[in-house]
């Protein structure tokens, strides 16, 4: 295995446990939601959550916005969300990047959601990113990146904010079990040999500005980990 895509694409364990998932996928979509409402778009809003995983609360989201695109970059992640929402094309749309442009045009998003991906991308694979969205956003748009890594976060807080949660949510022995696991996982070779991408919150504010966006630090990170970053931008 030589790239993330194909380690999201293949058999892995993220999650220690169903009720882990389960939390996690919760979080993001209240996350999501509390930034659809900021965004004043009202019930006919399009979405974009690029990047969103299993998605497991998406109809949860639907329910909220006109119209709700969901973009992975793993064919196995989207072949199971075609399975699961097929029967909703017109609430529902499903893709891969290389597909995105068949079901959400140009200056069309209200609201464009990326959690957890940009420390999988190089710089510049990010501001060609960045550059895609700003093309889908209308001028009124807004884009949210979160969970980004600033490079002084170490470990430690993931795992503290692993713990954390596991204690409050009722799966902390198969937390523990899961980080004795990680230590010997595909992830941490793969990590071990790609690296993250770690950004400051002024090495982020400068990208977005380079890309034609007005952005601020958001006051919470989106989801578990809150000593990660979540910045809002609009076009500018």
């Amino acid at each position: 295995m030589t790239d993330w895509r194909s380690f999201w694409d293949g058999e892995h364990a993220i999650y220690v446990n169903a009720t882990h998932k389960a939390v996690h996928y919760k979080a993001i979509a209240d996350g999501i939601l509390r930034h659809l409402a900021e965004t004043g778009a009202g019930p006919d809003a399009v979405v974009l959550d690029y990047a969103c995983g299993e998605a497991l609360e998406a109809g949860r989201i639907a329910q909220a916005c006109g119209r709700l695109v969901l973009c992975d970059g793993a064919p196995s992640v989207v072949a199971r969300l075609r399975d699961h929402f097929g029967g909703l094309p017109d609430v529902i749309a499903s893709v891969l990047p290389e597909e995105l442009d068949s079901v959400l045009a140009d200056h069309a998003a209200d609201l464009i959601m990326v959690s957890s991906l940009i420390q999988y991308l190089t710089r510049a694979d990010l501001g060609a990113l960045l550059d895609r969205f700003r093309a889908k956003l209308k001028p009124s748009g807004r884009l949210v990146i979160a969970d980004v890594i600033s490079p002084d976060t170490g470990i430690v807080a993931d795992v503290g904010s692993l713990l954390r949660n596991a204690a409050a949510h009722g799966f902390l022995f198969a937390a523990i079990a899961g980080l004795a696991a990680t230590a010997i996982s595909p992830y941490r070779k793969i990590r071990s040999e790609l690296g993250l991408s770690t950004y400051s919150q002024a090495d982020m504010l400068g990208l977005f500005a380079e890309h034609g966006f007005a952005a601020e630090r958001y006051q919470v990170n989106l989801g578990l980990t809150p000593h990660r970053m979540t910045f809002v931008a609009r076009p500018s």
